[in-house]
């Protein structure tokens, strides 16, 4: 139950910001990082179906394993802004808090 609250923890500390960050990203770093493009889609799936499960869990493990894979799980590209590096960074939180709840 501990990682549960957890992941509940981190969707909570990071959806809005992450919902108001990947579009900005996607269109200032999508032309030099078309990888970014996917990263939007899934971001997008994870806070839709995080929304809809409510109190719920969502079943989320196909996109974070496509996030790891798109991102190299979450390495951040050396020409890019911090508010890109933010993004990795809590779609990583996010991944490993969701997945300590699988255990």
């Amino acid at each position: 139950m501990k990682d549960m609250n957890a992941f509940e923890l981190a969707r909570k500390q990071h959806m809005k910001t992450l919902a108001q960050f990947v579009p900005i990203v996607d269109r200032v770093h999508g032309s030099n990082h078309p990888e970014f493009h996917e990263v939007r889609a899934l971001t997008e799936s994870i806070i839709s179906k995080s929304g809809a499960a409510g109190s719920m869990r969502p079943q989320l493990d196909e996109e974070f394993a496509r996030l790891r894979a798109v991102t190299h799980d979450y390495r951040v590209p050396g020409d890019v802004c911090e508010s890109y590096e933010a993004v990795y960074n809590m779609l990583k939180q996010l991944d490993t808090a969701y997945n300590a709840s699988n255990a």
